[in-house]
């Protein structure tokens, strides 16, 4: 079935009020947009999914003037400050980076998974964790990593609504989203954090950056040991020192090297429903690669396969269809025209 089919199935469900085949149509949706790599798709389905059965266990039970009424009153006050809530399955098979990201990613995990041994013994658990690197390189990806790792409720925090023109109003915003963050023992993901945290003499309004540092100094030093902070960078150098320093730790994305991009490469062709048309050439692509993001070489890939499939009619494709190599590795030489011409502007 193609994704409209499902649609299709969907809307006709929930119009005939037929609730237990529209979850099983929404559910084969998800795992469909998995398959065919549409992975934020189908968390921010599968987040819809679980919010709205949550919502449906607790409705009517609510009181007025009863804790979760004001817990509900919260909740839409704060809700204009979320770009979304995301559930996560990925898990670090789904992150192809360097040796050294992954250890410190593990020890992360490592410390939330013990967390009764190092309460035990008075030790402190790190729940603030700096993501930095050129974009496209795996921060964002990560960060789902760690909330499905850790089974936790990932809340994606919508800059545009958090950043206020009115004086102390983006220090108030912040406070708000992480009060509601520790009720919820959830994961704050901030990304762009450069443009909130960044060193106090880059802002013309010295004041009002000020306060905004301030209040993030506060929000990390108070914030509860079971709720996790990740912050994400492309301009590091940009961060407060002050700031820098309440991070527990530190990871350091770079573009992928000839193995990290072939370990991208057999991830994304995981499944085995495409073999390239000549092997011997997938080499030299992977060497013009370099210099790419990981974002930027698997969208030139999967172009490339999607491009090989329209290329051939259903009397000529055969069962295991071949993708085009000549179409990508004019894709990449294009990606990488666009960036050097990209570097040239700026």
């Amino acid at each position: 079935m193609s994704q409209s089919d499902y649609i299709k199935d969907i809307a006709r469900f929930g119009l005939e009020n037929d609730r237990e085949k529209l979850l099983a149509s929404l559910n084969e949706l998800i795992e469909h947009s998995k398959n065919t790599k549409k992975i934020n798709f189908a968390l921010q389905l599968q987040s819809i999914l679980k919010e709205s059965l949550r919502r449906q266990e607790t409705a009517g039970m609510t009181k007025v003037g009863s804790p979760s009424h004001y817990q509900q009153l919260q909740d839409r006050e704060t809700d204009e400050l979320i770009l979304e809530k995301l559930t996560s399955d990925y898990s670090l098979d789904n992150l192809v980076c360097s040796d050294e990201v992954r250890r410190k990613l593990l020890y992360f995990l490592q410390e939330h998974q013990s967390a009764e041994l190092l309460h035990k013994y008075k030790l402190p658990i790190s729940n603030k964790l700096l993501l930095h690197g050129p974009s496209g390189c795996g921060k964002t990806l990560a960060s789902y990593v760690i909330a499905g790792e850790l089974n936790k409720m990932m809340i994606v925090v919508n800059l545009g609504a958090i950043v206020s023109a009115k004086l102390g109003e983006t220090s108030k915003n912040l406070a708000k989203l992480f009060r509601r963050a520790a009720t919820e023992d959830c994961i704050i993901f901030i990304d762009e954090f450069d443009s909130l945290g960044k060193v106090r003499d880059y802002s013309q309004d010295h004041g009002e950056m000020k306060r905004v540092v301030n209040t993030l100094l506060q929000l990390f030093d108070y914030l509860p040991q079971r709720s996790i902070v990740i912050a994400a960078t492309n301009q590091k150098d940009m961060l407060d020192d002050a700031i820098l320093r309440r991070f527990d730790v530190s990871i350091g994305f770079d573009l992928p090297n000839v193995v990290q991009i072939k370990e991208l490469i057999a991830l994304t062709l995981k499944g085995g429903d495409f073999a390239f048309d000549r092997k011997n050439a997938v080499p030299s692509i992977v060497k013009l690669a370099e210099g790419l993001s990981y974002f930027s070489i698997q969208k030139t890939l999967l172009n490339a396969i999607k491009r090989s499939l329209f290329n051939q009619n259903d009397n000529t494709r055969p069962l295991k269809p071949k993708i085009d190599t000549a179409v990508w590795k004019q894709l990449v030489m294009d990606e990488k025209a666009a960036l050097q011409a990209g570097k040239v502007q700026s």
